[in-house]
């Protein structure tokens, strides 16, 4: 068997009886969790633009 053949196999193998897949309620809560943690980053992210915004006009029309 090829180098390419025992690769495949053995990475076959691995999925198949290694891997431990989450079920579908565990995958459900975790995209959950992600959805949310990425909308609160969004909003600090766009409070931190925000502010520096208004931080630089103040800057540029007073200095």
């Amino acid at each position: 068997m090829s180098k390419i053949g025992t690769y495949l196999s053995e990475t076959k193998n691995e999925l198949v009886n290694k891997v431990s897949w989450p079920t579908w309620p565990e995958l459900q809560s975790s995209a959950i969790v992600v959805m949310v943690s990425s909308v609160i980053i969004a909003l600090v992210v766009f409070v931190i633009d925000f502010g520096f915004d208004i931080l630089m006009k103040f800057a540029y029309q007073n200095l």
